[in-house]
């Protein structure tokens, strides 16, 4: 912001310079004295006639007078004219006005001064318009990583970043509200884990009694060792029931997936895929592929569809051998399936089961950064979408294939 205010001060130094320049350094121009002169040069030669004395100061052109008396009365340098008046000879000498032509030096500052109020009013316009707004956004990533998210943002009356703010907003709307959510499952493991955790302080206090019991040798009679080692036996059983229940609770879903399903053509997806990975991966040498496929209406949330689609080529990209990723698209009664391929398969097909469980990550993850959530998300996603989603090998091949039902 402050940068671009230095641009006002700079327009302003710069055209003031122009007006001084122009001003000092504006050609002469000549002012045509030549109907003055000729009126004076009469009024001369009249005095002279008349016997009458020659005043100079009276005269605007005329610079001297003289009269021919000697060879030296052509040797003037001065501009001049020769007059014949009563039989003598006459040197009439005349100054060339000159000065500075005020209408067109009037004109071209008066332009001047227009062309500057313009840009300076066009530069404010900008500044206010759109770098003032800009320079506003620009402080959300700093408040939303302060956690500062209630604050909505506020949208400009010319609506320059109109779809920007309103992406941001809803980014700021859905931090908020997933940090909310966070808080509610913590409060709600934690309320259950000091639950349990109380339940089962009581048979652990009973198995400990008759341990020790056993252990001090209390129990001489055979009978009431056995009956010891059952109420042991069913107060483990009910701290393991504790344990599954607890267990049930914390491995619930880990996140909210909000889907928004209409009708969409997969050629809408499908471009927005090929846009986005086609340069990626010719920079990276790695031959991509899109294969024809015929064009129909689909059940989908278009930006979550995109987004799994967008998951499987990340996966692509990271675990495959970098020479080919193709995409197919085929039917299957009421559905089309998007088959995602890469070259380089190194997943054991033991494995092939469990790559869409949530934190699962196979044994060629080694080296690859991830969290093991790419592929459950995806799963989840498709299911809202009353889709699915599947891996298979085929050969030196790993496939991914979408499921999305087709609207007739």
């Amino acid at each position: 912001m402050k940068n671009f205010d230095k641009i006002f001060i700079w327009i302003t130094i710069l055209f003031s310079a122009i007006l001084i320049l122009i001003n000092l350094f504006f050609p002469k121009s000549m002012i045509s004295s030549t109907g003055i002169f000729r009126i004076e040069t009469n009024r001369i030669m009249q005095e002279i006639s008349d016997g009458n004395e020659i005043n100079i100061d009276d005269y605007q052109t005329i610079s001297g007078v003289y009269e021919c008396l000697g060879d030296n009365f052509y040797s003037s340098d001065a501009p001049c004219v020769f007059r014949e008046i009563d039989g003598k000879l006459y040197r009439i000498e005349y100054r060339e006005m000159a000065r500075k032509n005020s209408r067109i030096l009037c004109f071209i500052n008066l332009m001047t001064i227009m062309i500057f109020v313009v840009l300076f009013l066009i530069v404010f316009y900008i500044r206010q318009t759109m770098i003032k707004p800009f320079h506003e956004i620009s402080e959300l990533p700093y408040r939303l990583a302060k956690g500062n998210l209630t604050i909505p943002l506020k949208e400009t009356r010319l609506r320059y970043f109109g779809k920007f703010i309103w992406g941001l907003d809803m980014l700021r709307e859905e931090l908020e509200n997933a940090r909310y959510r966070e808080m509610e499952r913590a409060k709600r493991e934690k309320t259950a884990i000091l639950s349990i955790s109380h339940d089962i302080k009581t048979p652990l206090s009973a198995i400990k009694l008759y341990a020790k019991a056993i252990a001090d040798d209390l129990y001489s009679d055979a009978e009431k060792q056995r009956a010891s080692a059952e109420n042991i036996n069913k107060k483990a059983n009910e701290i393991e029931h504790y344990v599954r229940e607890l267990t049930s609770k914390l491995s619930g879903d880990l996140m909210e997936f909000h889907v928004q399903k209409k009708e969409e053509y997969i050629s809408a997806v499908m471009q927005k895929i090929d846009a986005y990975y086609s340069d990626k991966l010719k920079i990276s040498g790695t031959e991509f592929v899109i294969k024809h496929y015929a064009d129909c209406f689909i059940s989908c949330d278009p930006e979550r569809l995109e987004e799994v689609l967008q998951n499987i080529m990340e996966n692509a990209i990271k675990y495959g051998d970098g020479r080919s990723i193709c995409i197919e698209i085929s039917d299957e009664e009421d559905c089309k399936l998007i088959t995602i391929s890469n070259s380089g398969n190194t997943l054991p097909d033991t494995e092939i089961s469990h790559i869409f469980d949530s934190f699962w990550r196979g044994s060629n993850a080694e080296k690859v950064a991830g969290n093991g959530l790419g592929l459950y998300i995806c799963r989840r996603l498709m299911n809202e979408m009353d889709g699915d989603i599947f891996a298979e090998i085929r050969g030196d091949m790993f496939c991914v294939t979408v499921v999305c039902r087709k609207i007739d």
